[in-house]
């Protein structure tokens, strides 16, 4: 008897690319990019396109999105992988656009993936192109552009956001694969629980469709599958079959956001072994050191902050220390500063001070700024009253006066509450010192 495996092939190319959609209509999330009325749609629906870059996580659809616009703008789509290219291949594909306009066509989309890889020579080698409207940029990266994409490059171009998607999302990616996808469709599939494969996700909808069809594939390959039976996607299901194939690591998408959680998560928690055993694990697999590298300094601020405010510098001085020398030597400069980071007292204070300030920005609006804080550079400012009776800190004992900064509406709010360490401990006694007759720093918000 031959098995369900034997009779029921698969196709070679990954379910992800078999539900590619191929119109923003069928585009599941970034709703504020493709909805009715966004951006990109009404792009896409006027006909004029313009350069842009795209920012967001592995699997959210940036490469289909592209694919999608030049599809529906009837324009020829070059693709080149920055991983890949070079300066050589980007002039090439420059001067195969230029002999389009011979023909009168619409200028071709040239869509650059990972193109924070590209070297500056590399963006440069785009800049006339751009420019002369020989070619429509679009990018995509998982990295924030103003970091890794030249200035010159990305005042040519839009930058667009994109999100994760929701749990929605990703469902109904699950719903249509199995209602729809040629293969799937054949087999009696049913989801009795998605916690697992949403969580291996991440998000990333490649990942999910790629989960989805490797749990398959792997119950009808049993010699005693039949085509009746009944597969049900479960959590221990999809454990079992995931940890039978997850690989080390992989940078390109697999375990790339994974692995750097649980660096950050064993710095923040003060786990020096932990961190550059995580470390060692994203150098073996090739990850960028200036990624690692950004990711610390980012760390510094938002959990050491003035706990200790040499990590920042240390940070920082890293980050410019691996950028001049690489690899290997760059992974003595990470191990240092990780161990470093790692053993310093925490404090999230002003990452909090901050957040709390933006929401009730948020919440309240634009305040009017006090008369008395005003700037007078003219006579009638003078005379209305800007910057009238304002207590200039360093007429007075200690370089400090007691008075009011916030608008009135908000005259009692403390957004800053001082962490629980020697340091700040230090700040809070002279803020409460300094402060004594007007506001408390000594309780917790």
């Amino acid at each position: 008897m031959l098995s369900m495996a034997a009779t029921f092939q698969f196709p070679n190319q990954p379910l992800a690319d078999r539900m590619r959609p191929g119109t923003l209509d069928e585009f599941i999330g970034q709703e504020h990019l493709v909805g009715h009325n966004a951006v990109i749609r009404k792009m896409v629906e006027s006909g004029s396109l313009s350069s842009f870059i795209l920012w967001g996580p592995p699997g959210v659809g940036k490469t289909t999105l592209a694919l999608i616009i030049s599809r529906q703008l009837d324009r020829p789509f070059y693709r080149l992988s920055a991983v890949q290219s070079g300066v050589k291949d980007v002039r090439e594909t420059i001067e195969k656009a230029k002999k389009l306009q011979f023909f009168n066509k619409p200028n071709p989309v040239l869509f650059i993936d990972e193109i924070h890889r590209f070297s500056k020579s590399q963006q440069d080698s785009l800049l006339g192109a751009v420019e002369q409207g020989v070619i429509t940029l679009i990018g995509a990266t998982t990295e924030n552009p103003s970091f890794e994409v030249i200035s010159p490059l990305l005042s040519r171009c839009q930058v667009y956001i994109l999100h994760p998607l929701t749990r929605e999302d990703l469902l109904e990616l699950v719903r249509r694969s199995l209602e729809k996808d040629a293969y799937l469709k054949k087999l009696n599939v049913r989801v009795g629980e998605d916690e697992a494969m949403l969580r291996y996700s991440g998000g990333d909808a490649r990942k999910l469709l790629n989960t989805l069809e490797l749990v398959v594939r792997s119950e009808i390959s049993d010699p005693g599958f039949g085509a009746e039976r009944e597969i049900v996607i479960t959590n221990t299901l999809v454990q079992e079959r995931l940890q039978e194939h997850m690989a080390m690591y992989d940078k390109g998408g697999e375990q790339h956001y994974d692995i750097i959680s649980a660096f950050i998560k064993s710095v923040r928690g003060s786990d020096p072994d932990a961190a550059v055993y995580w470390l060692a694990r994203m150098l073996e697999g090739g990850e960028e050191v200036k990624f690692i590298a950004r990711r610390m300094v980012i760390l510094a601020a938002e959990d050491i902050g003035l706990a200790n405010p040499n990590a920042l510098l240390m940070a920082t001085s890293c980050f410019q220390a691996v950028h001049m020398i690489g690899m290997p030597e760059a992974r003595i400069i990470l191990s240092e500063t990780a161990i470093y980071l790692a053993a310093s007292p925490k404090s999230n204070s002003a990452y909090a001070a901050i957040g709390l300030a933006q929401e009730t920005v948020g919440k309240t609006g634009g305040l009017s700024v006090p008369l008395h804080l005003r700037n007078a550079p003219t006579r009638l400012m003078k005379e209305i009253g800007y910057g009238e009776d304002y207590k200039y800190a360093h007429d007075y004992r200690g370089n400090f006066v007691a008075d009011r900064y916030l608008p009135d509406e908000l005259k009692d709010r403390q957004f800053y509450a001082p962490g629980d360490n020697p340091r700040e401990e230090e700040m809070r006694k002279r803020l409460d010192i300094l402060w004594k007759e007007m506001k408390s720093y000594g309780k917790k918000r």
